[in-house]
């Protein structure tokens, strides 16, 4: 379990890695600015041990001009990342934001439309404002319906194709996935 979580973040540090190197001609430190839930917000776990820690240390370790901010709240829902995200915009100015949302509509069982148009609006602010955009994928347990379940798997793909985006398709494949990580 941890092997597939370090690897996890390595990959999310390689991602930021070829997009930063994509403006490295750019002299001002770069932003990126995470806007996620409890699992970017390290909701359980001690200070400075969530990904977006792991993140920042290791773009910092390859450029020590890099700020990540993080922005997360346990319990966040993209509808209130959409909200909160233009201020965000303005305040941090960011290169990149990778956005860690959805999970919290599903849980709740809103509907996936919602979701799929907030999640697209924030997008679409984020790229308007010069951003790269990295969005991070959640599934659900099938105990909420294997159709629901399904609609929300897919939900990231068609957003990220839509809006022509990176993606991490499923956060915590290889963790919570596994068969003894549910007991």
């Amino acid at each position: 379990m941890q092997f597939n979580f370090k690897r996890r973040m390595l990959m999310l540090a390689g991602l930021g890695s070829c997009l930063w190197s994509a403006r490295a001609a750019v002299t001002d430190p770069p932003v990126v600015l995470v806007l996620g839930d409890s699992l970017s917000a390290e909701y359980g776990l001690q200070r400075g041990r969530g990904w977006v820690a792991l993140l920042t240390k290791q773009l910092r370790r390859e450029s020590a001009n890099a700020q990540v901010i993080n922005a997360s709240i346990s319990g966040e829902t993209t509808s209130g990342g959409r909200t909160r995200l233009p201020a965000l915009l303005k305040q941090h100015r960011p290169r990149f934001v990778v956005i860690e949302l959805g999970a919290n509509d599903a849980l709740r069982g809103l509907p996936l439309r919602s979701s799929k148009a907030n999640l697209s609006a924030m997008i679409s602010a984020s790229k308007a404002q010069g951003a790269q955009v990295v969005l991070v994928g959640m599934q659900m347990p099938p105990n909420y319906g294997k159709r629901y379940a399904d609609d929300f798997a897919r939900l990231f793909d068609e957003v990220a194709k839509a809006q022509r985006c990176a993606l991490v398709p499923f956060f915590l494949q290889g963790v919570a996935d596994r068969a003894d990580a549910r007991d």
